[in-house]
Protein backbone atom coordinates (compact mmCIF):
# COMPACT_ATOMS: atom_id res chain seq x y z
CA UNK A 1 0.00 0.00 0.00
CA UNK A 2 1.19 3.26 -1.11
CA UNK A 3 0.13 6.06 1.51
CA UNK A 4 1.04 9.94 -0.02
CA UNK A 5 0.92 12.65 2.40
CA UNK A 6 0.72 15.81 1.57
CA UNK A 7 2.23 18.31 3.06
CA UNK A 8 0.89 21.60 3.68
CA UNK A 9 2.25 24.99 2.53
CA UNK A 10 4.23 27.09 5.93
CA UNK A 11 2.00 29.76 7.16
CA UNK A 12 4.83 32.90 6.71
CA UNK A 13 7.50 33.18 4.40
CA UNK A 14 10.66 34.46 4.94
CA UNK A 15 12.89 36.41 2.47
CA UNK A 16 16.02 36.67 2.27
CA UNK A 17 17.06 39.51 3.82
CA UNK A 18 15.28 38.56 7.33
CA UNK A 19 16.67 35.03 7.03
CA UNK A 20 20.24 37.05 7.07
CA UNK A 21 18.95 39.38 10.10
CA UNK A 22 17.57 35.58 12.40
CA UNK A 23 20.64 33.95 11.43
CA UNK A 24 22.79 36.54 12.91
CA UNK A 25 20.64 36.84 15.71
CA UNK A 26 20.34 33.64 16.40
CA UNK A 27 23.49 33.11 17.16
CA UNK A 28 23.61 35.85 19.91
CA UNK A 29 20.13 34.50 21.44
CA UNK A 30 18.92 31.42 23.81
CA UNK A 31 15.86 29.54 22.98
CA UNK A 32 14.38 27.54 19.89
CA UNK A 33 13.55 30.41 17.64
CA UNK A 34 11.89 33.36 17.45
CA UNK A 35 8.20 33.35 18.31
CA UNK A 36 5.80 35.90 16.33
CA UNK A 37 2.05 36.15 17.38
CA UNK A 38 -0.42 39.58 17.30
CA UNK A 39 -2.28 41.33 19.86
CA UNK A 40 -4.82 43.66 20.47
CA UNK A 41 -3.50 47.16 20.71
CA UNK A 42 -2.16 50.59 18.61
CA UNK A 43 -4.48 53.00 17.64
CA UNK A 44 -5.59 50.45 14.54
CA UNK A 45 -6.49 47.54 16.71
CA UNK A 46 -3.71 45.09 16.73
CA UNK A 47 0.06 45.04 16.87
CA UNK A 48 2.80 42.11 15.83
CA UNK A 49 4.65 40.65 18.76
CA UNK A 50 8.42 39.16 18.33
CA UNK A 51 10.13 37.83 21.66
CA UNK A 52 12.51 34.82 22.04
CA UNK A 53 10.77 31.69 22.59
CA UNK A 54 12.48 29.16 25.08
CA UNK A 55 10.58 26.25 24.38
CA UNK A 56 8.03 25.80 21.77
CA UNK A 57 4.62 25.78 22.55
CA UNK A 58 2.33 23.06 21.87
CA UNK A 59 -0.13 24.53 18.98
CA UNK A 60 3.10 26.90 17.85
CA UNK A 61 3.02 26.27 13.95
CA UNK A 62 6.60 26.17 13.40
CA UNK A 63 8.42 27.67 9.94
CA UNK A 64 11.89 26.44 9.55
CA UNK A 65 13.67 27.85 6.37
CA UNK A 66 17.43 28.25 5.57
CA UNK A 67 18.77 27.55 9.57
CA UNK A 68 16.08 29.69 10.39
CA UNK A 69 13.16 29.05 13.35
CA UNK A 70 10.03 31.38 13.46
CA UNK A 71 7.16 29.87 15.83
CA UNK A 72 3.86 30.97 14.89
CA UNK A 73 1.48 31.54 18.31
CA UNK A 74 -1.30 29.44 17.59
CA UNK A 75 -3.58 32.49 18.29
CA UNK A 76 -2.23 34.07 15.19
CA UNK A 77 -2.46 32.18 12.73
CA UNK A 78 -5.49 32.41 11.08
CA UNK A 79 -3.94 36.39 11.36
CA UNK A 80 -0.64 35.26 9.75
CA UNK A 81 -1.25 33.08 7.05
CA UNK A 82 0.10 33.79 3.87
CA UNK A 83 1.96 36.63 5.42
CA UNK A 84 5.96 37.62 4.30
CA UNK A 85 8.71 38.24 6.97
CA UNK A 86 11.15 40.72 5.84
CA UNK A 87 13.64 42.87 6.96
CA UNK A 88 14.60 46.33 6.09
CA UNK A 89 16.92 48.47 6.78
CA UNK A 90 17.60 52.41 6.36
CA UNK A 91 19.50 55.50 7.65
CA UNK A 92 16.31 56.12 10.86
CA UNK A 93 14.57 52.89 11.49
CA UNK A 94 15.91 48.81 11.03
CA UNK A 95 13.53 45.51 11.24
CA UNK A 96 11.51 43.36 10.57
CA UNK A 97 8.47 43.97 8.89
CA UNK A 98 5.30 42.03 7.50
CA UNK A 99 3.85 41.72 4.10
CA UNK A 100 -0.36 40.39 5.58
CA UNK A 101 -2.40 40.01 2.73
CA UNK A 102 -4.81 39.86 6.15
CA UNK A 103 -4.30 43.45 6.57
CA UNK A 104 -7.19 45.89 5.60
CA UNK A 105 -5.33 49.18 7.20
CA UNK A 106 -2.49 50.29 9.29
CA UNK A 107 -2.11 52.99 11.54
CA UNK A 108 -0.20 56.44 10.08
CA UNK A 109 2.97 55.36 12.07
CA UNK A 110 2.83 51.66 10.71
CA UNK A 111 3.15 50.41 14.63
CA UNK A 112 -0.73 49.29 14.05
CA UNK A 113 -2.53 47.31 12.21
CA UNK A 114 -6.12 46.40 10.99
CA UNK A 115 -6.26 42.11 10.44
CA UNK A 116 -8.84 40.33 9.26
CA UNK A 117 -9.02 36.17 9.46
CA UNK A 118 -7.90 34.66 6.58
CA UNK A 119 -10.19 32.71 4.79
CA UNK A 120 -10.09 28.94 4.57
CA UNK A 121 -8.77 27.51 1.30
CA UNK A 122 -11.35 24.84 -0.08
Amino acid sequence: MNIHVKQRAAVMKITPAAILRLQELMNKQEGVGLRVGVKNGGCAGMEYTMEWATEQGRFDEVVEQDGTRVLIDAKAVMFLLGTEMDYQSSTLKAGFVFNNPNQISACGCGESVQLKAAEHAH
